[in-house]
């Protein structure tokens, strides 16, 4: 009989999670206000020179935070295995501080060269956090908590991106706004810190780890970890899929708002929004839909709205494009009363929407089908793969934009057809996703 549900938001009242909640959330937050305020800087001043720079530094700004991953993931997910991992993220947050310290002078100095070096030490405490943020839930929570916290930590993750790139792209632009950014960092840094010295003690699940400086071949052990249980792996690449689909989306919204529907600046705000919502508030659906358990059923359901909306926004696009010609620099305010433009709107909303409900339960299969003295490195396996697949759809993007000459509609069009086809393979490897989305469907247990 299905356990009747439990309200995820107890969880706010609880030690054990709260804390950890605030850390990690902040944490996300500082990462994107100062990546964003970069970004900003870059394109906005004569720093980057008129040479056609600006786009070479803005790339390497993106890769500076994502090659770290890569580096030292395999070695974070070790670190966590081993020891506390409450007393890792105490010294990761502490860690943070300095790193602001040194992007605030970095900033009031206007210098490109110490930002970028900053953004990368900030991926790289991303990375050693990582493996932390998704191991350290199911030693705290119980079993029937474990969604929940996932659906929680998911949209707090996304909430935490909008919210710091709007507070980046926003304060950079004051007088002095370079130099507040550095002060706001450094403040929430402070925070986070503070936050984490409160997350209770999580001791280490294998402390007899010997840590060996191979990289690569730790890296081979970890990933044969990972496909021990052939649903585990499939489930990282489904989830590392979802990283490429929703970043496919999030890094054309700008010129989708822009070139496409002809919008003013501000529209990009509101778009980015629509999408982020909708996976806030998808993942918090989880735990009502599944009544509080891990169900695998929601994934196809997830899958299915990916690829259904996808479509309808680039029908939608076609039609706003058609019925509102002649028409430019659209406010926000006036989008919305054109023909289409609610539409477009809600094709986004449910295509974040549908992404939490496919995102949230694959965390939540992985944390629970992996042994809890590895489980750590496995996670730092997902991490590896989600920063792969990120740059895969970056790839992508280049071909299908640059090298074919696609509108950035057809684009979206693409993507959700391959979503068809992979997610395809995923649900045909894994037959267990589709014989519980049809006992779910169904009402059944």
């Amino acid at each position: 009989m299905q356990q009747k549900p439990i309200s995820q938001f107890h969880l706010f009242t609880k030690r054990r999670f709260l804390p950890f909640f605030a850390t990690q959330f902040l944490g996300a937050l500082n990462d994107n206000i100062f990546k964003n305020a970069l970004l900003v800087i870059i394109v906005s001043t004569a720093v980057a020179g008129a040479d056609g720079s600006t786009n070479f530094t803005t790339n390497l700004a993106a890769g500076l935070f994502i090659v770290p991953y890569f580096l030292f993931c395999t070695t974070a997910g070790l670190l966590a295995d081993k020891y506390d991992k409450a007393l890792l993220i105490r010294r990761i947050k502490l860690a943070e501080i300095i790193i602001m310290l040194l992007g605030c002078y970095a900033l009031w100095s206007m210098n490109i060269s110490s930002m970028l070096v900053i953004l990368f030490l900030l991926g790289t405490q991303s990375a050693f956090f990582g493996p932390i943020k998704y191991s350290i839930i199911p030693q705290h929570l119980d079993t029937h908590e474990l969604l929940g916290g996932n659906a929680q930590v998911g949209m707090g993750t996304f909430v935490s991106i909008l919210m710091g790139t709007l507070i980046g792209g926003w304060i950079v632009t004051f007088d002095n706004g370079p130099l507040f950014v550095g002060l706001v960092a450094v403040i929430v840094a402070i925070i986070g810190w503070l936050c984490s010295r409160e997350i209770p003690d999580a001791a280490a699940e294998n402390p007899d780890i010997v840590i060996q400086l191979n990289p690569i071949g730790q890296s081979r052990e970890n990933f044969k970890l990972a496909k021990a249980d052939p649903t585990v792996f499939y489930c990282i690449l489904a989830n590392s899929w979802f990283w490429l689909y929703g970043g496919s989306f999030l890094t054309q919204v700008p010129n989708f708002a822009v070139t496409v529907l002809n919008g003013h600046p501000t529209l990009i705000s509101i778009l980015l929004a629509a999408f982020i919502v909708g996976v806030a508030i998808g993942s918090l659906l989880c735990n009502k839909l599944s009544g509080g358990s891990v169900e695998p059923g929601l994934i196809p359901l997830g899958a299915l709205g990916l690829t259904v909306f996808a479509v309808d926004l680039f029908f939608s696009a076609n039609t706003f494009q058609l019925a509102n010609q002649g028409v430019y620099a659209v406010l926000p305010s006036a989008f919305f009363g054109l023909a289409g433009g609610i539409r477009v709107g809600f094709d986004l909303m449910f295509i974040g929407l549908c992404g939490g409900l496919f995102i949230v339960p694959l965390y939540s299969m992985i944390q629970q089908r992996s042994a809890s003295n590895v489980r750590a490195r496995i996670l730092s396996v997902n991490n590896i793969c989600n920063a792969f697949y990120m740059v895969v759809g970056s790839l992508i993007g280049i071909v299908f934009l640059s090298i074919l000459g696609c509108s950035i509609p057809q684009f979206f069009l693409a993507i959700a057809l391959l979503n068809i086809i992979y997610l395809g393979f995923i649900f045909y490897r894994v037959p267990e996703f589709m014989q519980r989305f049809k006992i779910w469907i169904s009402g059944g247990v």
